[in-house]
């Protein structure tokens, strides 16, 4: 069995600082790993839609954005197939069948669809798309018999009705021995930090409603003034006052980005990040410095990135076929897998020779 990897983002704006620890430098990573066949990233716009319904235009201007966010950020189209959901037909059609598979009680009960419920607060109005967002998500999954899904933990449940609708599929339709559809892993960040990045004022996610995201794009003095005004310990002063860590965003970030090479180069007053957070607790470190240190770090992260992003979009139509070769390599995968399933389902009438002769010798007996 081939290893297989499908993820991708929703393109309601530009590419974050949490997208990035949490998925888009893993998938680098990953990428240039060679231990996968095939890499699918799939800008999901169809699920977009699903809560932004009457607002295409805002899905529309995004693809660019987040493509230009996945080739800045390293993701080579000569080793993965960058691809646009909604112009892979095969998925819809997947999603039809799939949902004769789940009921809508089990949908009520998976925890993300209710955490994101409440987030919108969509209570009885929820839109019937996003409600099955997971059937979607089952569909996007095993069009392309991923073998791997990178999520974060708060996105396990999903998976795992995935998991239910691929065994319900399989046990209903398939001989045994013979299952069309594929199990997927989940694949955890290995920092439990980046599974979720808090946003630079402190609350638990970065969000562009609320403003207090770090974009990949950000210019170096959009980035230094975030980073300057980040959440720390309000209680903590003066400088030889102690420094709390719990709930401080510039810490937090620091466990995300900074590794034990980057102290020598831009603090060598500490050997190591443990080291800055003693100080820090004890007393005696101001938070402008450590503030100061964490953009040092989070430049040299994003400094190649940003010049990246200039050459790419200096030829917009090059990275239109680069997305549009790579929806022709997801096409053609998920048609092959949508065709198992009409076999499997026994509706793939115009092709089964077998059905057409059956269907003859019956009504040549009929005759008789």
């Amino acid at each position: 069995m081939e290893n297989i990897i499908l993820t991708g983002d929703r393109p309601t704006g530009r590419l974050h600082l949490g997208h990035y620890v949490g998925s888009l430098r893993r998938r680098v990573e990953l990428q240039n790993s060679g231990e996968f066949d095939k890499i699918f990233i799939m800008i999901a716009d169809a699920q977009a839609l699903t809560d932004n319904f009457d607002n295409p235009d805002k899905i529309r201007d995004n693809i660019i954005e987040v493509a230009l966010d996945y080739l800045s950020a390293g993701l080579d189209p000569s080793k993965v197939n960058i691809f646009i959901q909604s112009a892979v037909t095969e998925l819809t059609e997947l999603t039809f069948y799939y949902m004769n598979l789940v009921t809508i009680s089990r949908l009520e009960r998976n925890p993300t669809v209710k955490a994101e419920m409440q987030l919108r607060n969509f209570e009885t109005s929820i839109p019937a798309g996003f409600f099955t967002y997971p059937v979607s998500q089952t569909s996007d999954i095993t069009a392309f018999k991923a073998t791997v899904v990178p999520v974060g933990e708060d996105q396990l449940p999903m998976l795992e009705q995935a998991r239910e609708i691929v065994r319900k599929f399989n046990a209903t339709y398939c001989e045994e021995g013979k299952e069309v559809l594929v199990e997927p892993k989940a694949l955890i960040p290995e920092n439990s930090v980046c599974s979720r990045l808090p946003g630079t004022d402190g609350k638990a996610k970065m969000s562009k409603s609320l403003g207090n995201c770090i974009y990949l794009s950000d210019t170096p003095e959009e980035v230094r003034q975030k980073v300057m005004s980040m959440y720390t310990d309000p209680n903590h002063i003066k400088i030889t006052d102690p420094g709390s860590l719990e709930g401080n965003t510039v810490f937090t970030y620091l466990d995300a980005f900074a590794k034990d090479e980057d102290f020598a180069k831009f603090c060598p007053d500490y050997k190591n990040l443990d080291e800055m957070k003693e100080h820090y607790q004890r007393g005696g470190l101001g938070d402008v410095k450590v503030k100061k240190f964490l953009l040092a770090v989070l430049e040299q992260e994003l400094a190649p990135i940003r010049e990246r992003r200039k050459q790419y979009e200096k030829d917009i139509p090059a990275v239109y076929e680069i997305l549009k070769k790579g929806t022709e390599a997801a096409s053609a995968e998920a048609a092959k897998t949508l065709s198992e399933v009409r076999a499997a389902m026994r509706i793939n009438y115009f092709d089964d020779a077998e059905l057409i002769a059956s269907q003859q010798k019956k009504f040549n007996s009929t005759a008789e």
